[in-house]
């Protein structure tokens, strides 16, 4: 796996290119006028992206019926010396269709105690957490 990072202003603005042409801008957006999401966004970014992918194909090869789903993720950062890393993470899916919500919920738990890579080499360092609700009800915990 590789990327590249080109700058494309005289300030903080990176095009990041995966192998098969692919790309994110990422950006100081502590700066007026950013025009791309900061490098602990995309984190949280990942952490959604990894485990809904999970999520959504277990679902489908159990043939729940999806109509619409998103997440939100929230995450705490701590100083430690000149850095802020992040502290806890908490994602939330929120998932509509006809689910079974144990499958739903199952799902989630196979995503982050077994394959979602983001938040598996995350986890020696931050608490990643979850919660899920399907058709407006919030599913276990």
């Amino acid at each position: 796996m590789k990327i590249t990072l080109n700058r494309l202003n005289d300030d903080f603005l990176f095009e990041c290119t995966n192998s098969q042409g692919n790309s994110i801008l990422l950006d100081n957006t502590s700066q007026p006028g950013a025009k791309g999401v900061s490098p602990m966004e995309s984190v949280l970014m990942a952490v959604a992206g990894c485990s809904g992918i999970d999520v959504v194909s277990i679902l489908k090869k159990q043939r729940q019926e999806i109509t619409s789903f998103r997440a939100e993720v929230e995450g705490e950062r701590v100083p430690v010396e000149d850095a802020k890393p992040f502290k806890s993470i908490l994602v939330k899916f929120f998932l509509e269709g006809t689910i079974d919500p144990k499958k739903a919920l199952k799902a989630c738990e196979l995503s982050f105690e077994k394959y979602c890579s983001v938040s598996k080499t995350l986890e020696p360092t931050v608490a990643i957490g979850f919660e899920i609700y399907v058709n407006t009800e919030k599913v276990g915990k």
